[in-house]
């Protein structure tokens, strides 16, 4: 994937600048919009990330695929894998995935996070925007956000880099984790699963408005994520009904 780098200062959010591109025609597959801070940066549902300027890494990369397209979910998946596996190729050890699209390590601290958008998604020209913070040198969070769960940094667990060195760790993964979606979409579903330590374990799914517990059995993008209950039912859930999936 070619790839073209737009450095921007401060600014709202990295995908913003990467819609605005799209909207006036700029854009070109793999170009990635980086910057400096951000004021408005989002994660998933609508969430703040804390983007303050200081040597983390903000970044959307825009990726405009032969139609009809990816599945977003997959796309999420993809882009986990790509910045977990960029982040060890920089010295991070013992990290994992939690579903969708964080980043954690052993004890769960969010180290990272990916955010999928498209707007107005055309079977003729489908775009994705695929947003990713990443915590590179911060030791110190801001209290509202340790509130909310675990936080951590690179730099915390014992690795020095800067942003420029973590994109270019970064997008070869990731552009090797999408071509794996378009070629083995199934071998990158066993892989995130694997990453995400579900496999076998009894989850809980969120789907729609319920809950349903069983054993992970498998997840693809055709059937979903399939469960076992206690009472030896398979349960199949569409990827676009689960909104949450946690190990109890």
């Amino acid at each position: 994937m070619k790839q073209r780098i737009i450095q921007h200062g401060a600014t709202d959010s990295t995908s913003e600048r990467a819609f605005a591109a799209l909207t006036e025609g700029s854009a070109q597959h793999g170009d990635v919009h980086v910057a400096e801070s951000q004021t408005a940066g989002r994660g998933r549902l609508g969430r703040e990330w804390s983007s303050p300027s200081g040597g983390d890494l903000y970044a959307s990369v825009i990726l405009l695929p032969q139609p009809p397209g990816w599945s977003p979910a997959g796309l999420t998946m993809a882009a986990g894998l790509g910045v977990l596996r960029g982040l060890e190729r920089l010295g991070a050890k013992d990290l994992s995935l939690k579903w969708p699209n964080d980043v954690v390590d052993s004890e769960g601290a969010k180290l990272a996070g990916v955010l999928i958008e498209t707007r107005g998604l055309k079977q003729d020209a489908p775009h994705y925007v695929t947003g990713f913070g990443v915590n590179l040198s911060r030791t110190e969070f801001p209290p509202e956000l340790l509130a909310e769960r675990p936080v951590t940094s690179l730099a915390l667990k014992g690795v020095d880099t800067d942003p420029e060195r973590a994109l270019e760790e970064i997008l070869p993964e990731l552009d090797a984790a999408i071509q794996q979606l378009e070629k083995t979409p199934n071998v990158l579903c066993s892989a995130f699963v694997q990453r995400a330590g579900l496999y076998g374990r009894v989850v809980e799914v969120k789907r729609l408005e319920e809950t349903l517990r069983g054993h992970l059995v498998d997840l693809n993008l055709e059937s979903g994520l399939s469960l076992i209950s206690s009472e030896g039912a398979l349960i199949n859930i569409p990827l676009e009904h689960v909104s949450g999936v946690r190990s109890v």
